[in-house]
């Protein structure tokens, strides 16, 4: 392929490391849960709290990535990542008791932090401006495709194969296929190939780069806390996101009741296939001007309504159950690909990357322990339907935050 179209290839290989990242980091735990919980006779609050300890260590990590990025280089980082939870997701399977959770949780942790949503989105970035909200929702499709091809893949092959074997050819696949593709193609920046974001050749642009509206520089320190375009974004993802992945952890072992283990496999499939139209759906036609946080809102009003669908399924309203997978679904999709579009607006190129990587640990350092606290809800209230009431009370509250940062005035869509 010609120089100006290596941008979309860097997109393909950031979409491939979101498969694996999300297939084994995101949706696995969701699996393991209920395997070592039904199989292991496992407390299920020592297991969502071993969830919980695996998204709070990517936080802390996740909070440093670019200052990862710059000393070892997106390529080392991302080779680490795919070794670290090739490697860490064997430590869940082979763990003799419980408590070894805890330390498995820690290696596949890191692993999540190093190719997850920060990461993608520092491959895909530098290359796209305005091209950035299409080359994003690609790149995290792959989130989507992860979870359409490992939720039903954990399902056979640990009834097949067993859990350990399961996990090693799950986590040397990882390994392997993120070692070949940070290797050839995300050693290379624009300006090796002469190149301006979206593929724009850097002769064709002498005058410099484009002119956007002037933003508002993003504090130093801790002053970043005290902006308000900051607070509101990472409160309402942060929010959205503890609902969200709370509720996502416990699917498949709500869905086994009416379903059966196979047939929950296929709706957690069913959920992320629907998150792939929708993610895509906005991606290719968010109106240039439009505001992305009003879209935000509207995002999370969809889920409100697939949780409130679930709700009123009761477990046995097969077809109601599945449509609201399929409306939950759809605002999954665009929770990881919406903050670094809002980010894009509202804070300059120099912030936008700080920003994301900020936005990202705050929302992992909350949304970690919300497996844990719907967990303990479930069992304390004794109604499977408890997780998905308060993800639907959570998800309104993030309706709230997120437009507590609307300004009229603000640039809609420019990059």
């Amino acid at each position: 392929m010609s120089a100006p179209s290596f941008g979309w290839q860097v997109v393909w290989a950031a979409f491939t490391v979101a498969v694996f990242a999300w297939g084994v980091g995101f949706y696995g735990p969701a699996v393991f849960l209920h395997i070592l919980h039904e199989g292991r006779g496992w407390p299920l609050s020592t297991v969502s709290a071993a969830i919980t300890c695996h998204f709070l260590l990517s936080a802390a990590l996740v909070a440093r990535l670019p200052g990862i990025h710059r000393r070892f280089g997106l390529v080392a980082a991302t080779r680490m990542g795919g070794v670290l939870a090739g490697a860490g997701v064997v430590a869940w399977a082979l763990a003799p008791a419980p408590w070894l959770l805890f330390p498995a949780a820690l290696v596949s942790g890191a692993g999540w932090a190093l190719t997850s949503g920060a990461a993608i989105n520092a491959m895909v970035a530098p290359w796209f401006e305005a091209k950035r909200p299409a080359a994003l929702a690609m790149a995290f499709n792959g989130a989507s495709v992860g979870g359409v091809v490992f939720a039903p893949l954990w399902a056979v092959l640990i009834a097949e194969a067993g859990f350990p074997l399961a996990a090693l050819l799950v986590g040397s696949a990882m390994a392997a296929a993120l070692w070949w593709i940070a290797g050839a193609w995300l050693g290379r920046t624009p300006a090796m190939l002469g190149l301006r974001p979206d593929g724009v050749a850097a002769a064709a642009m002498p005058g410099g780069p484009v002119v956007v509206a002037e933003r508002a520089a993003l504090a130093a320190g801790s002053g970043v806390w005290r902006d308000r375009r900051f607070v509101t974004l990472s409160l309402a993802f942060s929010l959205g996101l503890f609902a969200q992945i709370g509720l996502i952890a416990h699917l498949f072992s709500l869905m086994v009741p009416a379903l059966g283990p196979a047939g929950a496999g296929a709706a957690v499939s069913l959920t992320t296939l629907a998150a792939v139209a929708g993610r895509s759906l906005l991606g290719w036609l968010l109106p240039a001007g439009a505001d992305r946080r009003v879209a935000a809102a509207g995002n999370f009003a969809v889920q409100i309504a697939g949780c409130l669908l679930l709700l009123l399924a009761s477990g046995s309203l097969v077809p109601l159950l599945l449509l609201g997978c399929v409306l939950f679904g759809l605002g999954v999709g665009n929770m990881i690909s919406i903050p670094p579009l809002i980010a894009q607006t509202e804070f300059g190129r120099a912030d936008a990357m700080r920003v994301v990587a900020l936005v990202t640990a705050v929302n992992q350092a909350v949304f970690a322990f919300a497996p844990g606290f719907l967990g303990v809800v479930r069992e304390a209230a004794g109604w499977d339907g408890a997780p998905i009431a308060l993800a639907a009370c959570v998800q309104c509250a993030a309706i709230l935050a997120v437009l507590a940062g609307y300004s009229p005035q603000r640039p809609g869509g420019r990059g």
